[in-house]
């Protein structure tokens, strides 16, 4: 009895030791590349400096008061909530949409249709937002005849303060629609044909195995994306705005992202740092709060 209790704490200590080797070299890169830059981003809000050369000044809560009073970083968080908002909730319903058309084999060459739809996913954003760029401009591509036809002053969409953030959510739209799709393909297709077969002799329709079944069954991937949604439009819109617009016209279309950029690149860098802060604050913040909300299973 004595050698089996030896021999079992000897392999529980391997357990351990293998467990250590595996994840301690992760936890290093982890803090070295994630955790560090985190509080150096905090730690450099509260000083002024160029970045480059020069004495780092401490400056206390400035940056911040600054950055509250200032109403081009106002207008820059409300770009980057609409397009949060707008890109997450049209790309779900839609690549959800076409997901359960495609899957399970129900749509003739769905094969075919799955590649089309992922085709913008593999394209560069550069590739995406000159597409969109020509698509817009009022002297090329389709939109800018038609306009003129109606408004001989047409400037195209990118130059209308108040429809150039919209514009780029559609391009934004438009990339990620085949991404998400493929994600919600996978989930559908694990889901058990013997269910929607009991549930077609039960007298339910398409539409109403969909609330039953799939988005039920479903709803653990759909959690995941909702995260990937308010991460990558967030990423995703400093490429989009950088390429696209550059932040015209006059900052309209600048999101937090962009606009912390520019900071650093005329010289506050501690105030790029302080926009920072708010965002990533922001961001985890409200990654939580949809995690809390999407918490309970539909299965429950």
């Amino acid at each position: 009895m004595k050698s089996i209790t030896c021999s079992k704490m000897k392999n529980d200590g391997a357990t351990k030791r293998f467990i250590a080797t595996c994840t301690i070299p992760t936890f290093i890169l982890y803090a070295i590349f994630v955790i560090y830059p985190i509080f150096n981003m905090i730690g450099l809000s509260f000083v002024k400096w160029n970045g480059l050369l020069g004495k780092k000044t401490f400056y206390g809560l400035q940056n911040y008061k600054i950055l509250f009073q200032d109403a081009q970083f106002w207008l820059s968080f409300k770009n980057t909530i609409i397009l949060i908002v707008l890109v997450t909730a049209v790309t779900f319903v839609l690549a959800l949409f076409f997901a359960s058309l495609l899957a399970k084999g129900r749509l003739k060459g769905q094969s075919f249709f799955r590649i089309l739809f992922y085709i913008p996913n593999i394209l560069s954003i550069v590739v995406i937002s000159a597409i969109f760029y020509m698509l817009y401009s009022s002297e090329y591509g389709i939109i800018g005849p038609i306009a003129k036809l109606f408004d001989k002053e047409y400037l195209g969409v990118l130059g209308n303060p108040n429809q150039v953030v919209y514009a780029i959510a559609v391009a934004m739209i438009w990339q990620a629609i085949g991404y998400y799709m493929v994600m919600y393909i996978a989930g559908m297709d694990s889901i058990s044909d013997e269910l929607y077969e009991s549930a077609g002799l039960d007298g339910a329709s398409r539409f109403k195995q969909f609330f039953i079944i799939t988005l039920p069954l479903t709803w653990q991937v759909i959690r995941v994306t909702l995260t990937f949604f308010i991460i990558s439009t967030i990423n995703m819109s400093f490429l989009f705005v950088t390429a696209m617009t550059g932040g015209a016209p006059d900052g309209a279309s600048n999101v937090l992202l962009v606009y912390m950029s520019k900071q650093r690149a005329n010289g506050s860098f501690g105030y790029a740092m302080a926009i920072g802060t708010i965002l990533f604050i922001f961001a985890y913040g409200i990654a939580l709060v949809v995690n809390k909300l999407t918490s309970k299973d539909p299965l429950d």
